[in-house]
């Protein structure tokens, strides 16, 4: 007879079967995020070790602490694929030992004694947007910092014709940003243009450089040969100016600008949000809100796939259901990947392209869980 207890929450059979899952977990993160570290090496690392213009080579404590600073951005690529794995590695486990059919035989449902499995899916989705957002703020300055020195063989960051569009509407062109120059350090512009709409008319800003320093209501832009044009409708006006007041943008989003030109999948849900903002009619902004939102839920939609798949096979077979569930999985990303970029292009609603595979796999992971023996 079975007692209300194995069924309680947080009972022997859930910490049991959480245990094996968190376990199995740490195995598949060393495997798979291994794999995914030796993939991002053979592709870069003879590039970071080649000599400098001036015949220098970077220091090998700049690399170590490149690829220490990468770790977790490997992390997020490989999540699903490790939350998969380990949750078919906890099923394996149970089935090589006959403990599901131990806990059917008692009266205990197979989807019951592997709610802790789903249940560690779901937290994977919340610290996968957690760390995503964190990583964001604390992380990704100091990893792209030193990734454009291996890549640019250059200390000092110079980004050119950067294109910034404000709050209100504004357009600001940076001819060269330089978010680290000098000693000490300050973030600077060369050959700044910008051009706003106000009540006075069209203002056109032009200065020869600008640097973020503070003044006594915050910090801002103080221009050097600063010119300000302003055309009416009945009169111009030139004037010098010495900072630039109207225009709403900090070193920090000049960063994230230039970070979406070059991957635009790792800016943080709140990077994507104030791009939006910025511009609302870009589908690409709009694309990739939706896409950090579903990206995270592969961790548990993969799992509704494979572990039923897994489920279905006795244990001389159990390869078979872990090739199926695998193969699933990159059908999955293929799938998600065509509908991202044709958001992203335009040719699909941000919404239909983000969301579309998540449904549509989500869909069948729910039929096969509900397939799974009760």
């Amino acid at each position: 007879m079975i007692t209300q207890r194995r069924f309680a929450p947080l009972g022997r059979l859930d910490r049991y079967v959480t245990s094996i899952f968190i376990s199995s977990y740490a195995t598949s993160l060393l495997v798979v995020l291994g794999l995914f570290f030796v993939m991002d090496m053979a592709s870069n690392l003879d590039r970071y070790l080649q000599p400098w213009p001036d015949g220098t080579k970077v220091a090998t404590s700049t690399i170590l602490r490149f690829y220490a600073l990468n770790v977790p951005f490997l992390f997020l690529q490989s999540a699903p694929f490790v939350t998969l794995t380990a949750g078919m590695f906890t099923v394996v486990r149970l089935m090589k030992t006959n403990e599901i059919e131990a806990c059917l035989a008692a009266g205990i449902s197979a989807r019951r004694a592997l709610l802790p499995v789903f249940l560690g899916g779901l937290v994977v989705a919340c610290f996968v947007f957690g760390l995503r957002e964190w990583m964001a703020v604390s992380l990704v300055p100091k990893r792209d910092a030193i990734r454009y020195t291996l890549t640019q063989k250059s200390y000092e960051r110079v980004y050119e014709k950067l294109w910034l569009r404000d709050l209100n509407g504004s357009v600001v062109r940076l001819g060269e940003y330089r978010p680290a120059a000098g000693d000490p350090p300050v973030s600077e512009i060369r050959d700044l243009r910008a051009v706003l709409r106000d009540d006075r008319g069209t203002i056109s800003i032009e200065a020869d450089r600008a640097v973020w320093t503070q003044r006594a209501d915050g910090p801002a832009w103080r221009l050097e040969n600063g010119v300000q044009k302003i055309v009416g409708q009945e009169s111009r006006t030139r004037e010098s100016i010495e900072w630039l007041d109207g225009f709403e943008f900090t070193p920090e989003m000049a960063l994230t600008f230039q970070r979406n030109l070059e991957n635009p999948l790792e800016l943080s849900f709140a990077e994507a949000l104030s791009l939006a903002h910025r511009d609302p009619d870009s589908v690409v902004y709009q694309t990739l809100l939706q896409y950090h939102l579903t990206f995270p839920l592969a961790n548990l939609v993969l799992l509704l796939i494979g572990v039923p798949l897994l489920l279905r096979h006795d244990r001389g077979s159990g390869a078979e259901g872990l090739a199926k569930g695998l193969l699933l999985c990159v059908f999955f990303f293929g799938f998600d990947f065509v509908f991202r970029n044709l958001g992203i292009q335009g040719d699909l609603d941000p919404l239909v392209a983000s969301w579309a595979p998540v449904i549509l796999f989500g869909s069948v992971g729910v039929v096969l869980y509900d397939s799974i023996a009760t």
